[in-house]
């Protein structure tokens, strides 16, 4: 089969089609036929060597997909040859087929695309088990968003406000218009203003009671600052530094914040097919009566993919950028 593959880790334009191995499915797999994969910046960070592989990961770029069932294991369940699924995937996604574990996908609804689809995985998932499994959200909090108008960033604000919460999003200004649309109740933008002054004045002094953050070290003090007592912070990336200046210990316990950070590729294969359990119980229905949507940005041919990396890199991007593998998908 054809897959974008790298030869040696650096720029875009190194990404090209080669042939690689059809995948070998085991016997709770499902094959695919991939029609669209979405980009993520593990994705970037990878093809630069900066993201090692996990043990037993596909080396093959991509983490979400959506295709069609060409092949069902003895020990897969609920699945036919041809119905039309997403899936969050340890790797592989910028290929033509893949093999995934049954309890890893998530059957479409009719209304709902391949392109559409293939945005949803990676971004809802994160936001779901930050919201949900680590920020336990309830009716009633406030939640700041950073990196708003990401793609789980835009996860997020519906997820949240879904949850009877109220999203308070950080995110460049000429992107506030869209994400005030998802249902954010306040925009900062970053660039022009101090977010946790703006959260506190937002907030009448109280903070937010759960913080979703992908800057890292220099964010931590400002994310404590705008924190109210008993607060989660939950760190997906540290695309901003590891390291924090003038750290105190003092807000953590005078609050009694809880900080936990997480990844998802490093997850289990147990703790992603639960997580995916429950998404599919409490969160999957929305997306058929349309109470949720996945947010598209761009969508690029595959044979693009140093365009759509290079896009990516710019955050330009409001919402997923979104590649299709042979097909024409709008």
């Amino acid at each position: 089969m054809k897959a974008i593959v790298f030869d040696t880790p650096g720029d875009a334009h190194q990404l090209h089609l080669a042939d690689v191995p059809e995948p070998a499915p085991a016997a709770p797999d499902v094959l695919l036929h991939i029609a669209a994969t979405a980009l993520n910046r593990a994705d970037l960070l990878q093809r630069e060597g900066k993201y090692p592989v996990p043990e037993g990961a596909s080396a093959i770029l991509g983490l979400e997909v959506a295709g069609t069932v060409l092949e069902v294991g003895p020990e897969a369940k609920g699945f036919e040859v041809g119905d039309n699924v997403c899936a969050l995937v340890n790797g592989g996604g910028y290929a033509q087929q893949i093999a995934v574990d049954y309890r890893m996908l998530l059957k479409l609804p009719e209304r709902l695309s391949f392109t559409k689809a293939a945005a949803i995985p990676e971004a809802f998932l994160t936001a779901f088990q930050a919201l949900h499994w680590i920020g336990r959200v309830e009716s009633g909090n406030t939640v700041l968003i950073h990196a708003g108008a990401s793609g789980v960033g835009t996860a997020a604000i519906q997820l949240a406000k879904l949850a009877g919460a109220l999203p308070i999003v950080t995110a460049s200004g000429h992107k506030h218009e869209r994400l005030f649309e998802l249902g954010a109740a306040i925009c900062i933008d970053y660039h022009q203003q101090d977010f946790a002054e703006a959260v506190l004045d937002f907030t009448e002094g109280q903070g937010v009671d759960i913080v979703l953050d992908f800057v890292g070290g220099p964010y931590l003090n400002k994310n404590l600052a705008c924190c109210a007592t008993d607060a989660r912070i939950v760190s997906l990336a540290a695309l901003g530094g590891a390291r924090v200046a003038d750290f105190s210990m003092a807000p953590f316990l005078r609050k009694r914040i809880q900080l936990t950070g997480t990844t998802m590729r490093s997850r289990s294969d147990h703790y992603r097919q639960q997580l995916t359990a429950d998404f599919r119980e409490k969160i999957w229905p929305h997306f058929a009566d349309g109470t949720l949507a996945p947010v598209v940005d761009t969508i690029y041919d595959w044979e693009q993919v140093g365009d759509a990396h290079r896009y990516m890199a710019s955050n330009a991007n409001v919402g997923k950028i979104v590649m299709t593998i042979g097909i024409v998908d709008p």
